[in-house]
């Protein structure tokens, strides 16, 4: 009884969140897209390959727009999810590489097995322990981070102000209970990202 109840809240405090990033409006998201280290055109840019790749998806096969998780950082597409066939894989990737200003597109989706609520509820329930982590820690500029867990691997994306911040972030994420992996394609903000 203990588990489905915190299954429940767990799932509630998810909506809830979502809601509230929802309602906080444009202006709250330009400030945030402001303070970024991409800045306000990099988080524009970003935004635009975000909702083109969502509309591929969508128009070719609803199943991608729902199934397959997307991060977009300095171009750097982040695909991350889980689809039941390697066909509906291989779509997305290929999809996302269509879309104009695409620079890397890394492919982290997992093809589907035996998974369950419990392990979605996890994965939410170690993203949002690591966001509150980082956000709460004076030594990491937490707003340059993005977080995707997925059968209980930890994506990291973003731009890291050193890499001792870095390093703080994947701790932070390795000491969390059920976490078996960190990949990290967070760049070092004084390392420039290759054609730029």
């Amino acid at each position: 009884m203990k588990l489905l109840f915190t299954l429940l809240f767990l799932l509630t405090l998810s909506s809830l969140l979502s809601a509230c990033t929802t309602t906080a409006g444009a202006s709250a998201t330009a400030g945030a897209a402001a303070v970024q280290e991409r800045g306000l055109g990099g988080a524009i840019d970003d935004s635009a390959i975000y909702t083109k790749i969502w509309k591929l998806w969508l128009d070719t096969d609803p199943h991608l727009f729902l199934e397959v998780g997307l991060d977009v950082h300095e171009g750097r597409v982040l695909l991350t999810g889980i689809v039941d066939s390697p066909q509906n894989r291989l779509d997305a990737v290929r999809l996302a590489w269509q879309v104009e200003n695409v620079r890397q597109v890394i492919d982290e989706i997992q093809i589907m097995d035996e998974g369950s609520v419990l392990d979605y509820t996890r994965d939410i329930w170690i993203t949002a322990q690591l966001r509150a982590k980082i956000t709460f820690d004076s030594e990491i500029l937490a707003i340059n981070y993005s977080i995707e867990t997925v059968n209980k691997v930890v994506y990291l994306m973003g731009i890291a102000q050193g890499e001792a911040e870095l390093n703080r972030v994947i701790r932070y994420a390795r000491n969390l209970a059920y976490v078996r992996k960190v990949t990290s394609y967070v760049r070092i903000k004084s390392k420039r990202l290759p054609g730029t």
